[in-house]
């Protein structure tokens, strides 16, 4: 515990930790009094509040091509801060809409914020890595599980709050403070100019479409050649089909199966479950990957979180959900810390923003084409039930992928240098 917080001592890892923390407040709190107004305003019709959700996910797959070069080839500093600053411009645009009840500009107004904010994580993410020492990569991997198991005890339910006291409209009020406050923190970083600009010092104007084109296919070319950051590359596309299930899932059965008068309080109650269970998961883990090697963290992680998940659509009372849902917040962090403790071990710092470009799309896309099958699928297609079964068996299938061929590339985890094209 103590050298995980030891990390802190690096001023500059604690600012961007923190921007990072409220940037991704700004896009919660906000996002989830949304859902929670259009379950409200639209009751009969959960096809807005997965929308809502479709939203975040989608704008992915408009920016992919752009993101992680842009986060090699630019400023990372100026690129993580300018993201901050257009996203608090977009929640006052997105207040209006809200408070007109223009629909149709808030899905458009939530698509820019979001298109926007996926610059920020390949950004932020390359910075880290190169403020940290190789040994500090675990360290940071299972503080951010840590802290975001507290912000998953918090996050959902804070959201819900701010829905019920001051509206949806002061949950938005709250995004903006949080990316202005994010902004900020990152102007006051002092970034080594070989970590901002890895590839050298190059302008805006000169990164034409055939430069990005380029970039995006040497990131591609890049995992292709590294076996081992391939299959875990590959494992993301399914774990966009999780997010995207997840996001909308927890509402629904509560809405529709199991507390249709109350499942507002009881979200609120699953949030402090799911955070709690994430947080003691996340205080055991160090325990447990010292034990284990890393491909079986990931594959054991993902096992276990599988098989919960699937028991848990069959759960007939929400005490019974609550505990089921507990457990698999227990094992997640496992999976995670194993993930996010080895990505940066294997990757070069020059190519950190376009791998981060070609994994993101992956997530997105399998997220987005999740959500539009719910949307179109549920309640009529598919069940309740169906939909935990599914997210559920893609969980435990890759958990079995993992297990067969991550032990073969395990030994693997140099950094494989990459020799990036001046353009």
């Amino acid at each position: 515990m103590e050298n995980i917080f030891g990390i802190f001592k690096n001023e500059n890892y604690t600012r961007l930790f923190f921007a990072n923390l409220a940037s991704q407040l700004g896009k919660s709190i906000g996002l989830t009094a949304i859902m929670f107004y259009m379950l409200k305003r639209f009751s009969a019709q959960p096809f807005y509040a997965t929308v809502t959700e479709l939203m975040f996910s989608l704008p992915t797959l408009a920016v992919f091509l752009f993101v992680g070069v842009l986060a090699d080839r630019l400023d990372r500093r100026k690129i993580a801060i300018n993201c901050d600053l257009i996203s608090c411009v977009l929640s006052v645009v997105l207040l209006f809409a809200i408070i007109k009840e223009w629909i149709a500009l808030v899905f458009v107004l939530l698509f820019i914020r979001s298109a926007v904010s996926k610059f920020f994580q390949p950004a932020q993410q390359a910075i880290i890595q190169g403020i940290l020492k190789k040994e500090e990569y675990a360290q940071a991997a299972g503080l951010n599980q840590m802290v975001g198991s507290i912000f998953m005890l918090f996050g959902d339910g804070l959201g819900i709050i701010i829905f019920w006291k001051i509206g949806v409209e002061g949950a938005i009020v709250i995004d903006m403070m949080a990316f202005l406050f994010s902004a900020i923190l990152t102007y006051f970083c002092f970034i080594r100019e070989e970590v901002r600009l890895p590839n050298g010092a190059q302008s805006l104007k000169g990164l034409h479409i055939k430069t990005m084109l380029y970039d995006f296919k040497e990131g591609v070319k890049y995992i292709l050649n590294n076996k081992l950051l391939l299959y875990l590359t590959a494992g993301f596309f399914f774990f966009g089909i999780v997010n995207g299930g997840l996001s909308v899932m927890p509402a629904f059965i509560m809405k529709y199966k199991l507390s249709s008068d109350h499942y507002e309080t009881y979200m609120i109650g699953l949030g402090i479950v799911f955070g709690l269970g994430m947080l003691v998961g996340s205080l055991m883990s160090p325990i447990i990957t010292a034990k284990l090697k890393q491909y079986q963290l990931i594959a054991f992680g993902l096992l276990f979180v599988g098989i919960f998940i699937a028991l848990a659509g069959f759960a007939s009372t929400v005490s019974v959900y609550f505990l089921l849902i507990f457990i698999v917040a227990l094992f997640l962090p496992i999976a995670n810390i194993g993930i996010g403790g080895w990505l940066p071990k294997i990757i070069d710092p020059k190519m950190m923003g376009r791998v981060q470009g070609c994994v993101s799309p992956l997530i997105m896309l399998s997220q987005s084409i999740t959500l539009g099958i719910i949307s179109v699928a549920f309640p009529v297609y598919i069940a309740i039930e169906g939909l935990f079964l599914i997210v559920g068996g893609v969980l435990m299938a890759i958990s079995l992928f993992y297990f067969w061929m991550l032990p073969k590339y395990a030994k693997e985890d140099n950094t494989i240098k990459w020799e990036i094209a001046k353009r």
